[in-house]
């Protein structure tokens, strides 16, 4: 890979092109946060037509993120006819409201989990645990301000008053922290990286989950289901959740906005999730007709 993406489009101009269009791209795969959306959430202009056309000519398009399936499936409604969800980081993948994978967390694990977090809150840590099963997310902060964060990504969730013991197929654990989660919260989670996936996935999130679960063998395992290679594959993203899944495509494009390792990971550099880099991308490398693309 190399250390310095090429860029396909700058922001506000265009640079000479730089990159050849791929031929029969058949799979593309984007990052939600960062990426597909801006930074006030919203998915971007054009993204309806634009999934059309793609449909129309056969490309499969999969949001591949940390939100729950049930937030990704509510952001798609209406225009998810056989779009694959990589939902969870990896852990949980859907397609037609059917599930394709999963990787469940020991729920041991998860109660160990839970129970971190609450030695870090009583060290003055702002942070709470997200329990994500395959039916809701878990959570005992009661706080609006966690609360509210909590609803951005899962959109089923439920309050409960033991985190570390709930009913349900426990996928991973999410903990969200107020303040800088890969300095402070992931860290204080080393003793659980020598057995799992301890992956930082915002600027505020961590997530832990099984060594075998990422967003990287989520989209090989389905590459191989579907006979897809990597030259076939176009994905994008912008943080550290994203690098397995950059990796198992030979058109990875790193947002402009995304954290620098992303960048130096990817083979290609898009315009910022802000300037609706992921579609400009797509309808450029596709060719697609006049007005899509944003």
């Amino acid at each position: 890979m190399p250390s310095t993406p090429s860029p396909l489009l700058t922001t506000p101009e265009p640079a000479p092109e730089t990159v050849t269009g791929p031929a029969g791209i058949r799979l593309i795969v984007t990052d939600m946060d960062g990426t597909l959306l801006d930074d006030a959430k919203r998915l971007p202009a054009g993204l309806w037509p634009t999934l059309a056309e793609l449909r129309r000519r056969g490309v499969l398009f999969s949001p591949a993120s940390g939100r729950q399936y049930a937030t990704l499936a509510e952001q798609f409604a209406g225009h998810d006819e056989g779009m694959v969800f990589i939902a969870e980081n990896g852990t949980y993948v859907v397609r037609d409201g059917v599930e394709l994978s999963s990787d469940p967390l020991d729920p041991a694990v998860a109660a160990r989990l839970v129970g971190a977090v609450r030695e870090l809150v009583a060290q003055g840590v702002d942070v709470g645990a997200v329990v994500c099963g395959k039916r809701s997310a878990h959570v005992e902060r009661t706080d609006e301000a966690f609360l509210a964060e909590v609803r951005k990504y899962y959109v089923r969730h439920r309050i409960v008053p033991d985190a570390a013991a709930v009913d349900d197929d426990i996928i991973k654990v999410a903990l969200f922290d107020f303040g800088s989660a890969e300095r402070t919260t992931a860290p204080a989670l080393a003793p659980f990286a020598a057995t799992h996936q301890v992956v930082v996935s915002g600027e505020h999130w961590v997530d832990v989950m099984n060594r075998t679960a990422d967003k990287g063998a989520a989209l090989r395992r389905l590459q191989r289901d579907l006979g897809i290679t990597p030259a076939q594959t176009l994905v994008f993203g912008d943080y550290l959740n994203d690098l397995e899944m950059l990796d198992a495509a030979e058109w990875s494009f790193a947002m402009a906005n995304a954290h620098p390792e992303v960048i130096g990971r990817a083979r290609h550099l898009a315009p910022s999730n802000n300037d609706n880099g992921v579609l400009r991308t797509i309808a450029r490398l596709l060719h697609l007709p006049p007005g899509l693309g944003g």
